[in-house]
């Protein structure tokens, strides 16, 4: 058994402010360009919808602590047609947010959570899970890593990638 110092626990209520924490940290993953606020990213409807009333009775996510204090999280959401996310890629397919602290990046908390999201997804009757990443965004090697497959490059920014479970 591998040591490490992340313990996981599924996301509840409670954590509302730290998913948020982490939408943050998602959109904000690039430097190169200015960083928007909190503010900014609950008022826009493109990205609030993966926070807004969490949790809602389909969402699933799980949380990545260490010394007691949150580092990460996953978690997904089904986003209808008529609102859909960025992953989008139809009704019935829920799209993953992901996010880990910057002091935690490259610790292999990402690769966890999204092993764990995947199993909880799995263990729901999810068979399938999407998500949205730009391509300079080096997160998208650890997607192709984890199984997902490019399945729309139709943005010119960013690719829809897609997991079979």
């Amino acid at each position: 058994m591998i040591d490490t110092p992340w313990v996981l626990r599924r996301a509840t209520a409670q954590d509302a402010d730290f998913l948020t924490d982490m939408l943050m940290e998602a959109v904000n993953w690039s430097t190169q360009w200015r960083q928007r606020t909190r503010a900014e990213v609950l008022a826009s409807r493109k990205t609030a919808h993966y926070v807004a009333g969490w949790p809602k009775d389909t969402d699933l996510g799980v949380i990545a602590e260490a010394d007691g204090r949150p580092a990460g999280a996953a978690w997904l959401r089904f986003l209808p047609a008529d609102d859909p996310g960025y992953g989008f890629v139809a009704e019935g397919v829920p799209e993953l947010t992901i996010g880990v602290a910057s002091e935690r990046r490259g610790q292999g908390v990402g690769r966890m959570l999204m092993q764990a999201i995947a199993a909880e997804a799995r263990a729901a009757g999810v068979s399938r899970i999407s998500l949205s990443v730009e391509r300079k965004n080096y997160a998208q090697r650890l997607y192709l890593s984890e199984g997902y497959r490019i399945v729309d490059s139709s943005d010119k920014d960013s690719d829809t990638m897609v997991k079979d479970l």
